[in-house]
């Protein structure tokens, strides 16, 4: 396995050890990872290899069996009360889904982090909001229901919400979900200029090769709960593991043939191909 480099003190996130499940069912078992400042850090592997339980894990909404969480320093598990959430103040969460409040519009959605965490005046969270809008390039939607956007402006303004409290490290849930292939490229190089305009940390969960190919510093790859490889996407490549190169052979094909049914979509063609 190629392994992970050694955590240091000025980590942001250092996963030691994670064993946790659901009730009898063991997901992750000995989990190690680490996300250096700055790093976007992606985490891969196929369904059911505990991707969403590791992020959970990493955000706080689940507890380890065994093992422990440090984020920012802080072991996140052990806190509680004001110390915990002023902790999870500093992450942001793009969720797979968006997970925008389908009632208020699209600035609401953005201002509900900054009037739930902070005392700001309305005046000041209207600037902020609108700072975080034109930021991912939807200053035309804040008057919008999160209904009335594509699937690509969703991801947008979920985005913002997720900076608006300027987060020092951002987890980002299969961002590149649903999208089609030039929407999802748009996303990723939005989340490179974010780490390059603040500086804050990514953690990225998803199965889009050309998506990790893009934004990738260093990746982890998951398998049956272990991590089966760590390390740059080229040293994770390079593996002669048969699971790995089996892993990103079958995605690479997969991403060929949605790539093929857009084209016949777009030419107004059957999915399977055109007629002879």
């Amino acid at each position: 396995m190629i392994g992970p480099a050694a955590a240091t003190a000025g980590d942001v996130l250092v996963v030691e050890g994670l064993v946790a499940g659901y009730g009898e069912r063991t997901i992750l078992d000995g989990v190690s990872l680490r996300v250096a400042p700055g790093e976007i850090r992606v985490v891969l592997g196929g369904s059911g290899s505990g991707k969403s339980t590791l992020l959970k894990h990493c955000i706080g909404l689940l507890e380890p069996t065994r093992g422990s969480v440090r984020v920012l320093g802080q072991a996140l598990h052990g806190l509680e009360g004001a110390e915990r959430v002023a902790l999870l103040r500093r992450i942001g969460v793009l969720f797979q889904s968006g997970a925008l409040l389908g009632s208020i519009t699209v600035g609401e959605n953005v201002a509900l982090p900054l009037r739930e965490h902070t005392d700001l005046p309305e005046p000041v969270i209207g600037e902020l909001v609108a700072i975080k809008l034109a930021g991912v390039e939807m200053s035309h939607a804040v008057n919008l229901l999160p209904g009335e956007l594509s699937g690509g402006m969703r991801k947008r303004a979920a985005l913002a919400r997720a900076m608006a409290l300027d987060p020092e490290l951002l987890f980002c849930d299969e961002p590149s979900a649903g999208l089609d292939p030039l929407t999802s490229a748009e996303l990723d190089e939005l989340i490179l200029r974010l780490r390059d305009r603040f500086g804050m940390a990514i953690v990225v969960v998803t199965h889009e090769l050309a998506s990790i190919e893009r934004v990738a510093d260093r990746a982890i790859m998951l398998s049956g709960g272990k991590a089966l490889a760590d390390g740059t996407l080229d040293e994770i490549k390079g593996s002669d593991q048969a699971e790995i190169r089996a892993f990103f052979q079958r995605i690479a094909a997969g991403e060929l043939r949605g790539a093929a049914s857009a084209l016949d979509a777009l030419r107004g063609a059957p999915a399977g191909g055109r007629d002879a």
